[in-house]
């Protein structure tokens, strides 16, 4: 709940996220999530708290950001990996599958697992599928390479698009997946990849170190 702390009587939230308790003001989300580049408004304050919060997520993990640049709206994205721990952790949970649609040179479609391109094929999308033990069909997902490639503001690919595109849809695919097969556990939580052109093309998330005894540096690793 939200408390009032301090001279200066600052709104504060705590909660608790896996036996931790976690502390949030806006000067520690500022400082330690965000950045001092960018100043964050405090609706966005309390939305990135509410998430956390609501969906257990612990931002001195590295589990949640809150990433803002100049005067735009604060993007509030989740690490690949809860989408992944989370699903894996629901004993519904009965494995994924997911890869890229590629076009061959005869112009023939093909979803292959994984993501592996050839040079003379063309990247269209990426695919996804993932089980659940209490349902008959798995929940299939597919997206289009154009319709979520990230890009500048001149049209062309953003720098991770550009360079590892297979990779990116195979993730957008991923995820969404994941989101629609467990919709309660996963529901509003969104991947920065999914952010298309409204995110910078090179994501710098400021570290301190913190006084909190959960703060860690853990790198979000690829999925």
């Amino acid at each position: 709940m939200a408390t009032k702390e301090g001279t200066t009587n600052e709104l504060a939230v705590q909660f608790n996220v896996g036996g931790s308790e976690i502390k949030l003001t806006p000067k520690i989300v500022q400082e330690y999530i965000v950045g001092t580049a960018s100043q964050i408004t405090l609706p966005e304050f309390k939305f990135f708290v509410e998430l956390c919060k609501v969906r257990q997520l612990n931002p001195f993990l590295k589990e949640a950001y809150c990433i803002k640049y100049g005067n735009e709206p604060a993007q509030i994205v989740v690490s690949k990996d809860v989408f992944v721990k989370r699903a894996i952790l629901h004993p519904q949970y009965d494995g994924k599958e997911s890869g890229i649609i590629v076009r061959d040179k005869d112009g023939k479609l093909i979803e292959r697992p994984g993501c592996m391109k050839l040079d003379d094929e063309t990247l269209v999308g990426g695919w996804a599928r993932v089980y659940r033990k209490d349902k008959k069909y798995p929940e299939y997902m597919s997206v289009s390479f154009n319709e979520v490639a990230g890009r500048k503001k001149d049209g062309s690919l953003n720098f991770n698009w550009d360079k590892k595109g297979a990779t990116m849809v195979e993730k957008v695919a991923k995820v969404r997946a994941l989101r629609e097969a467990f919709t309660e556990e996963l529901g509003g939580m969104y991947e920065e990849v999914e952010f298309d052109g409204s995110m910078p093309e090179r994501i710098e998330i400021t570290s301190h170190e913190a006084d909190t005894p959960e703060k860690e540096n853990v790198s979000i690793d690829e999925i």
